[in-house]
């Protein structure tokens, strides 16, 4: 560790940590395999970076979420501006998401952190997010709370959105650890006092938590 990091912990070391908040898309749940969107990038006459834009992005996507629309409403602009059949447009989702994949060692790790700590969920995700943990994946049970921009009506790096999840877990800023893969969400985190670890990857992750957190 640099010497700003070990001042970091040592300033964390006379506080009393009581919630990590976890990022979902990036963090615990990440592509394994581009190929399938590479493929499919090709087919419609782009790149993957295109098609992710077109996929997540844009007024419609920015709309759900932030809640104002649900994803199915989302998903059928998407299916117009391409001029696919429903089947068709279900067939290039179940492509495009093939390969998103739980990181099993993290959250392993966020269930043996649970028996101590509270743990939460902090996403910006579509309207359709809890059915989609429940259904494809089962990890509802990790987190005390999951707050969820289409749900809450705020999005990440809204500061409202961290206080919320504050409020809910009922921690203070200086309390909880918020752990995302986007640098502006880390930022506003820590503007807002919570201690924010940007994820790179998983050893990283965890190598760091292990000098906050001491799991026995």
């Amino acid at each position: 560790m640099d010497g700003s990091s070990l001042a970091t912990s040592d300033i964390l070391s006379r506080m009393t940590i009581k919630a990590i908040i976890f990022d979902l898309g990036g963090v615990l749940l990440r592509t394994a395999d581009f190929s399938p969107r590479d493929r499919l990038a090709a087919r419609l006459g782009m790149n993957r970076h295109k098609l992710e834009q077109f996929i997540f992005g844009g007024e419609s996507g920015d709309q759900a979420q932030r809640g104002e629309i649900t994803v199915r409403e989302h998903w059928e602009v998407l299916r117009k501006r391409i001029n696919y059949s429903p089947e068709e447009f279900q067939a290039l989702l179940d492509q495009f998401f093939a390969r998103d994949e739980l990181d099993h060692e993290l959250v392993d790790y966020i269930r043996t952190l649970h028996k101590s700590y509270k743990t939460a969920l902090l996403s910006n995700a579509w309207n359709d997010l809890r059915k989609t943990l429940h259904e494809r994946w089962d990890i509802e049970g990790l987190f005390d709370e999951m707050v969820i921009s289409a749900e809450v009506k705020m999005v990440k790096p809204d500061p409202r959105i961290y206080h919320l999840a504050l409020t809910r877990l009922g921690v203070q800023a200086g309390e909880a650890i918020f752990i995302d893969d986007i640098a502006e969400n880390v930022e506003a985190a820590r503007n807002e006092g919570l201690l924010a670890i940007q994820y790179r990857d998983t050893h990283k992750t965890l190598e760091e938590l292990s000098h906050y957190l001491p799991v026995g």
